[in-house]
């Protein structure tokens, strides 16, 4: 049997989730950006990036790292938070680039762009864990901020609902890699699948065991 939803224990952790933007309020910072990623760690597609601006201690039922919560939880939040954001972008940064680069650049660049192309642009920004050059903007990195942050956190669902999206198109155009469930990360459905029928177009080729796959084609 579920646990019964208590609004008001909620309402005090959402609250707690506004700590470090209610700091920078108290600073003089008015529009705080959180930035965060989805899919870093995956073998295949973009890694998708959002920040998002929120309205000052929100409140949003449920909000949390993504990972943390269920799909259809962030489904409801993904809508809630769009409605209600000061502001907000997604973008997508390719294999190629996550190739040529590598994954922990790309992000940033990821990063870079998703505050970039929010139509008001933030006073300060919080990222999870990664240290951005924002230029003039003023920026402060959180360890597990996706848990922390109530910006963060927003940002995490918005990237990750979108990607989730993304897997599921591709998991039509590769059914037999699983990518509706694993979301290209290395499940042994994902890895045995591309040990039998090899790598896609939309696998990340500098990332092992593709990686691999590829050197030992090129030998034969």
């Amino acid at each position: 049997m579920s646990k019964k939803f208590d609004e008001n224990a909620d309402r005090l952790r959402v609250k707690e989730l506004y700590k470090f933007e209610n700091e920078l309020l108290s600073k003089g910072y008015n529009l705080i950006a959180g930035t965060d990623e989805a899919g870093r760690g995956s073998l295949v597609g973009p890694v998708v990036v959002a920040a998002v601006i929120l309205p000052p201690n929100f409140y949003f039922a449920k909000l949390n790292d993504s990972k943390k919560i269920s799909a259809k939880v962030r489904e409801k939040l993904f809508d809630e938070i769009k409605a209600a954001a000061i502001s907000y972008a997604c973008v997508e940064v390719g294999i190629e680039e996550i190739d040529t680069l590598n994954i922990y650049q790309a992000t940033i660049q990821g990063m870079l762009r998703a505050v970039s192309a929010l139509t008001i642009q933030p006073e300060f920004v919080l990222t999870d864990a990664m240290k951005v050059d924002f230029g003039t903007i003023p920026t402060q990195a959180i360890i597990h901020g996706d848990a922390l942050s109530a910006s963060i956190a927003a940002a995490s669902i918005i990237a990750k609902v979108t990607r989730d999206r993304l897997a599921d198109e591709w998991s039509k155009l590769y059914p037999k890699y699983g990518f509706e469930k694993n979301r290209g990360y290395g499940t042994k459905l994902h890895l045995d699948a591309i040990k039998n029928f090899g790598p896609t177009q939309i696998h990340r080729k500098t990332f092992n065991p593709v990686k691999e796959l590829l050197v030992k084609s090129e030998e034969c």
